[in-house]
């Protein structure tokens, strides 16, 4: 009996430390996909975090521009959300996600050539983060006719980046897929 007591006491330890510490030390968390977006902030007792057990099919509606000179905050807070998803034990084959890109949302796509004939010389602040998203996984979609609006040629766009007949089919067909929507 006091070994049972001493094994119980040590599991009840070791949650301790483990919510204490953060959420890093959580059974089947996993490496963060894409490290420099971060995590969202630990609160002790949260409720509701994400399960290793659902299929998360995610399409994230990005329609305007944030600023020219950094990451686009929303674009960051996808890359957190596919961290968290890591962090909580969601393994890759269950983290479904697209971005589909929009309206003046459109130059995020863009190759770093293209974005400095747009913007003064500057590089495409998001075409890294775009990277190593596109390598953990996410697809990018970008509307043709936001492209034909613009002026942008599919040669002008990042490699990684899909060309989609327009926002309005790649977001409806994705939700008839089982697609959460997020943004727009």
């Amino acid at each position: 009996m006091k070994s049972i007591m001493s094994v119980a006491r040590a599991g009840a330890f070791a949650l301790t430390v483990a919510l204490l510490t953060g959420v890093s030390s959580l059974a089947g968390a996993q490496p963060l996909p894409v490290p420099q977006a971060g995590l969202p902030g630990f609160i002790p007792g949260m409720k509701e975090v994400p399960d290793p057990g659902l299929v998360y099919k995610v399409v994230f509606d990005l329609s305007t521009a944030g600023p020219a000179d950094k990451a686009d905050p929303r674009l960051l807070s996808a890359a957190r959300y596919l961290n968290s998803l890591a962090e909580y034990g969601v393994p890759p084959i269950r983290r479904n996600f697209v971005v589909v890109f929009h309206g003046s949302a459109t130059q995020y796509a863009l190759s770093d050539t293209a974005f400095a004939a747009r913007h003064h010389g500057a590089r495409n602040p998001d075409a890294a983060l775009i990277a190593r998203m596109k390598a953990a996984g996410v697809s990018f979609r970008v509307c043709g006719q936001g492209m034909i609006a613009q002026h942008i040629r599919p040669q002008d766009l990042l490699p990684t980046v899909q060309m989609d007949l327009w926002a309005l089919s790649t977001l409806v067909n994705l939700q008839l897929h089982g697609y959460v929507h997020v943004g727009g």
